[in-house]
């Protein structure tokens, strides 16, 4: 047998075992010398055929793993926490504010500091004002005039109440501009300065010089 037929007998020997093994991992081959002197491989057996061992596969199969699904249960809340002081410091109860806009400023004050995740809640004449902060300074604009009420509340994390104040009086005055010009009449240099002294109003400036005759 030449070399080269000899090679192609081989290639072609090693191309029928590969697909048997890949036909079925689990199939037998058996080889055996046919009456021309060729090696042939096959799964049937055949009188004088051997057994041809195959090692085992080296596939790894991996399971496939689930997903990890987030937890959908919400932390419950806990025993409600209380302080032992909250009261508005400013303004004071029945305080009369005058402010021409209706402007004035809160300030809040409470024992222990506050907790974290807690925050304030301004509330004018019942109605929320301003939530979601931590500061204990309020500012307020365009407060119409009049009396109003004010309170404050200390909200936890679950939008729980832990504490408020009682309903604490004001008063707004809004002085109006001709008020306040009638209060305090208005000079030369006030015009184009105070609010209620508007340039259009500011009266002609009598000249010094003498008319001439």
């Amino acid at each position: 047998m030449s070399v080269s037929l000899e090679f192609t007998w081989l290639r072609g020997a090693l191309l029928c075992l590969l697909m048997l093994i890949a036909h079925s991992a689990t199939a037998e081959v058996y080889t055996y010398i046919d009456a021309d002197g060729n090696r042939v491989f096959t799964d049937q057996p055949h009188k004088n055929a051997k057994k041809v061992p195959i090692a085992p596969s080296n596939e790894i199969r991996s399971t496939p793993k689930k997903p990890v699904q987030a937890s959908s249960t919400k932390p419950k809340p806990g025993p409600l926490f209380h302080y032992s002081l909250l009261r508005i410091l400013a303004p004071e109860p029945d305080s009369a504010i005058r402010d021409i806009q209706g402007n004035l400023i809160v300030t809040v004050t409470n024992e222990p500091e506050l907790q974290p995740r807690h925050t304030y809640r301004l509330l004018l004449d019942n109605k929320v004002y301003a939530e979601g902060g931590r500061s204990p300074v309020f500012p307020m604009t365009n407060i119409d005039r009049g009396t109003h009420q004010l309170s404050i509340e200390i909200v936890d994390e679950f939008g729980r109440v832990a504490e408020r104040t009682p309903n604490q009086p004001f008063h707004m005055m809004r002085t109006s501009l001709a008020q306040k010009r009638l209060a305090q009449p208005c000079k030369t240099d006030d015009y184009g300065i105070r609010p209620e002294c508007p340039l259009k109003d500011k009266p002609p400036e009598e000249s010094s010089i003498l008319p001439f005759f």
